[in-house]
């Protein structure tokens, strides 16, 4: 036939090896041939030579030799009908070696669309569908839609890639009308009951369906329990085959355009057969929700049940437009949960990264949460999950705190509410925090007026005079805080007023003896040292709980100079920016409130320290409740470059710890652990150098000496 093409193999057999070509009458050479299949393009009508002959030239060698028309295919057998079945199990059969190709017949209407599996077998079986002018539709091997695109009829030739005897399968289902599929009705909220598909798609890539009919156009979601749906992938396919949507971009709901039928198709890409639960729930109805609950704070928190792995729940709500409303859930027992706020038709609202916490409602009316938990074992009846629905642009039922005061207790009283209005006199930085009644921090979140989280911190600045919203927990969804949780809330003015003033001698003047009556009570102090001194706090070595608070330093702005992180007990505290400057007490995570005593010392500068004698006599000295630290100077013409210091409990109990500071007020050496009694050597600056030992808070004497360390002790 003109214009034809061949589908020709050569395969050698015993022997040698052999090549061929294809030769035109004129003697000129159409195409050479191989084991692979070749394409040989023929021009007119006319008789064509076929030539074989050895590689080397001699010999013998063995070979067979197939050839097929794809115009004028010398067989081709037609597809039955039941093929294009989801039910079928396929046309089977098998490839002889050696063949050039294999054809078949799909009797199919144009714009049929199939659903076109891997052959399968051992070999590498794979081929093309070509319409009737011998263009090409699609490949087959892989898997995959075809689309019978140009005019018919269509033809498949088949093939092995390398010419070896194959067995093979043809499966391919038809996605446009199709047919075969088990019914899946289309399933109410909460436990979908009876209307559950059930399947198993077969392994790399096998397929599985569910036919599904809608009444009337609306959105669904598509549920497969958690296993299955960690190795499947869905389409949800229309009556003209095309895809209405699929599981990555439709997990939280797919549209349907318009009543009629569809095709649900799971694709298993595990390397085992994958058994699998489905249903699919129309989300534009109200069948099957919960009662409608308020967006309200003071409402109980709602239990929700599943029952079934594929289930979905739905929570109605109502809200207005400019909303911002968040939804906190969180399981009873591990778990993945999801949920998501939709429209009354079912539009997904919120999908992608959003300004802030929550999502804003585009408009006035009816709304719905849906939500559904993932992990479901075989064994498993009822799992239970809780959930809030709440405002933060229109909080109701939340206590009312307004700012209290350095050195009292907490102005807000402790409540099982979540939530609180702070109402705030002026714009400013304020200190926020949140306390539970286990004296463990509760990070709460404050919104303005518009929803917009201002601060999770404890440090909180906000725009202007009025009401804001606090929320414990509440920048993450995944959190549900109930009514018995109770906690205290301080509110203050970032930079303190009313504080207590207190020295920086404190190794010679009485400590400051105070207490924490309440969680997240908040003490200040107002150091007497000027700008540009360094000062360290003193603590007693056996301080425990409250009596260790935690202590920031900040300047007359309230800019933080330092903490007991680091500066003020490991190394010293500059103090800078303008004064005068203020130590903040309150007490460290999970401890509970009560008494404490601490002091200060600068360490720079005036008033000296009495200076330590040199020699083994030393100086003896008194500690106790009243007097945990003592100071002494030593100076610069009175020691070595390289000194040590020793320290020995004569009576009493407890121990104490040792530190050196240069001239400037800088920790130099030290400080050290507590010990009864210990030597330590210190390489020191030029200048004198002032000596710091902390003590327990018990009654004791302590001999302190220092010598030339390069000498040998006496």
């Amino acid at each position: 036939m003109a214009q034809d093409t061949l589908l020709v193999r050569l395969r050698n057999g015993s022997g040698e090896s052999v090549t061929g070509r294809i030769v035109r009458p004129n003697g000129t050479v159409a195409c050479y041939l191989g084991p692979y299949l070749r394409e040989c393009q023929l021009g007119e009508a006319a008789t064509y030579t076929v030539r074989v002959s050895l590689y080397s030239g001699s010999g013998e060698g063995g070979y067979t030799f197939s050839v097929e028309s794809r115009r004028a295919p010398s067989e081709c057998a037609t597809l039955p009908e039941s093929i294009f079945s989801f039910a079928s199990t396929g046309e089977a059969g098998t490839l002889p070696l050696g063949l050039a190709a294999r054809c078949f017949t799909i009797d199919q209407p144009t714009d049929t669309v199939l659903h076109v599996a891997d052959p399968g077998g051992p070999g590498d079986v794979r081929g093309s569908v070509r319409d009737a002018q011998d263009q090409s539709v699609c490949p087959v091997g892989d898997g995959g839609e075809c689309t019978l695109t140009g005019a018919g009829p269509y033809r498949l030739f088949l093939e092995e890639l390398y010419g070896d005897e194959s067995a093979y399968t043809l499966r391919m289902p038809r996605l446009s009308n199709a047919f075969g599929c088990p019914a899946l009705p289309l399933s109410a909220f909460g436990d979908p009951g009876t209307a559950v598909g059930t399947g198993t798609a077969p392994p790399n890539r096998g397929i599985s369906c569910q036919a599904v009919t809608s009444t009337a156009p609306g959105a669904v979601v598509v549920r497969f329990n958690h296993f299955a749906d960690q190795y499947l992938n869905w389409t949800l396919y229309g009556d003209d085959g095309r895809p209405v949507c699929a599981e990555y971009e439709s997990q939280r709901s797919c549209a349907l355009p318009a009543a009629g039928n569809y095709t649900l198709l799971a694709q298993n890409w595990e390397w085992q057969p994958m058994a699998y639960q489905v249903a699919v729930t129309s989300i534009d109805r109200p069948d099957g929700c919960a009662a409608a609950t308020g967006l309200g704070w003071d409402q109980p928190t709602l239990l929700v049940h599943q029952t079934s792995p594929v289930q979905t729940n739905c929570q109605p709500f109502q809200g207005e437009a400019g909303d911002r409303v968040m939804v906190y859930r969180a399981p009873d027992v591990y778990n993945q949960l999801a949920a998501w706020i939709v429209d009354q038709h079912g539009t997904v609202l919120c999908t992608g990264p959003t300004e802030g916490d929550g999502c804003v409602l585009p408009s006035t009316g009816g709304f719905r949460v849906l939500s559904h938990l993932s992990y479901w074992e075989t064994d498993t009846t009822d799992l239970t999950y809780r959930m809030q629905v709440r405002s933060l642009t229109d909080p109701t039922g939340c206590p009312t705190v307004t700012p209290g005061t350095y050195n009292s207790p907490p102005a807000g009283t402790p409540g099982g509410v979540r939530c609180r209005a702070l109402d705030l006199p002026t714009a400013g930085t304020y200190r926020v925090k949140a306390v539970g009644t286990d004296h463990y921090r509760r990070y709460a979140s404050v919104y303005d007026s518009t929803g917009q989280r201002l601060c999770l911190d404890v440090r909180c600045e906000v725009p202007a005079a009025g009401r804001y919203l606090l929320v414990i927990d509440g920048s993450g969804a995944d959190t549900v805080v109930d009514g018995d949780v109770q906690y205290t809330l301080a509110v203050l003015p970032w930079l303190p007023a009313g504080c207590q003033p207190v020295s920086d001698t404190g190794w010679t003047d009485p400590p400051v003896q105070g207490g924490f009556t309440a969680d997240a009570e908040y003490d200040c102090l107002q150091l007497a040292t000027p700008t540009g001194s360094r000062i360290v706090e003193l603590l007693p070595g056996d301080a425990t709980g409250a009596g260790s608070p935690e202590v920031v330093i900040v300047d007359a702005a309230g800019d933080h100079l330092c903490d007991t992180s680091w500066g003020l007990r490991q190394y010293h505290c500059e103090l800078t920016g303008q004064g005068p400057y203020f130590a903040i007490l309150n007490t460290r995570d999970g401890v509970a409130p009560g008494p404490y005593s601490l002091a200060f010392a600068r360490t720079d500068g005036p008033p000296a320290c009495p200076v330590l004698p040199a020699g083994t006599t030393g100086a003896t000295v008194t500690t106790g409740a009243d007097r945990f630290a003592v100071c002494f100077s030593v100076p610069a013409d009175q020691r070595a470059a390289r000194e040590s210091f020793t320290w020995k409990r004569t009576s009493g109990t407890g121990d104490a710890r040792m530190s050196v500071s240069d001239a400037a007020g800088g920790r130099y050496c030290g400080p050290t652990g507590y010990f009864v009694e210990r030597t330590v050597s210190c390489t020191l600056p030029a200048g004198p150098v002032t000596v710091l030992l902390e003590t327990d808070s018990v009654n004791a004497t302590y001999q302190l000496t220092h010598r030339d360390a390069s000498l040998p002790a006496s």
